[in-house]
Parts: structure tokens; sequence; C-alpha cells
């Protein structure tokens, strides 16, 4: 089965700002063009899983307009944005130095912003993708975040432990974008 991940369109924040679980909009415009763009791609009745995110949710109704044989989406948390605590709405140029060598000293555990680690949205991501595993025969569309769809990247190559930062996927889609992954 293939596993479509797409992300949801540009938020409605200035740029350089960190906003992982904060529940901000997405830009309507590019996410109408995000939806029109995927839409023609998914074969007929592909099941929509969703964030709980109001950006991916968004994507979803613009989804759900092009293409009503996809039905209504499945809203799964566990396909939310790591959340960054305290660095939640704060500009990615004001976190300390300090605060960023913790995370990479221990990028598994430490709970960059105090509330979720690296290793944390491991699990959970794994979770969601253990469902779609061997009960679907499908393809399923996840719409969600950059993170998400790293963490997918990295369980699929590496499994669910991480050590280190430099294991982490670098590439994601950019906003409206999505890739594809074979189950």
């Amino acid at each position: 089965m293939k596993l479509w991940l797409l992300r949801h369109a540009p938020v409605m924040l200035g740029p350089g700002l960190c906003y992982g679980s904060s529940d901000v909009p997405a830009h309507a415009a590019l996410t109408r063009e995000a939806a029109m763009a995927v839409s023609p791609l998914l074969p007929p009745g592909t099941p929509v899983w969703v964030s709980g995110l109001l950006r991916a949710q968004q994507l979803a109704a613009a989804l759900q307009a092009e293409r009503s044989d996809l039905g209504a989406a499945r809203i799964d948390t566990r396909l939310n944005e790591m959340d960054f605590g305290v660095w939640e709405l704060q500009r990615w140029d004001a976190v300390p130095p300090e605060a960023f060598d913790a995370w990479m000293a221990d990028f598994a555990h430490h709970r960059f912003g105090g509330v979720e680690s690296t290793q944390m949205l491991l699990y959970r991501v794994a979770a969601a993708l253990g469902e779609l595993r061997p009960a679907t025969s499908t393809d399923v569309l996840w719409i969600t975040h950059a993170g998400v769809i790293r963490a997918v990247r990295h369980i699929l190559a590496k499994g669910v432990h991480i050590r280190e930062a430099a294991e982490w996927p670098k590439e994601a889609p950019e906003p409206g974008g999505w890739v594809t992954v074979e189950l």
C-alpha cells in the first residue's frame, strides 16, 4: 500500500516563528491550491486521516470539496505536529542557543520546550502507522505536518528509536506539498 503524506498549506504567521502544536490557520487560497493539486492524483475512495490541528483540517475540507468520494476525514491527534512547549509562537532566532544544545545533546529524550521529545513523537506516529499495517490494503492519505512526515521516514528507514539528531530526516515537503511512501 502507498501512504500519501500531505503537508498543510503555509500558515498565517510571519516567517521564523515556531508554531508546532499551536492551532494556527493556514492561508485559505494556498490551501485550496494544495487540494486542487493533489486531488486528481489520489485513487478513488482513498481514506483520509487528518491531524487535529486547524491548518490540516482546512486542507482536509478543501480536498473534500474537490473529491467527495474520499469521504469524511478521520481526525487523529497522533498526526499533530510536535509540541515545542514554551517555544511555541516564539521566534526561532530568539530561542537561546543552550536550549538547542540541550536538545542536540539528548535528541531522543530531551523535551525541547518542556513538553514532547523526539522519541515521544516517533512513538505516537509509529502507533498510527501500526493501524495501517497489515489491516489496510488500499492507499491512505495523511494530512499532517513536517515533523510527522520526517518521523514516518525515520521509522520506515531505521525503526522507531533514534539516538542522535544526525539520524533525523532533513527533507520534508514544502507547505502544501506531499510525498508518498510504500508500506
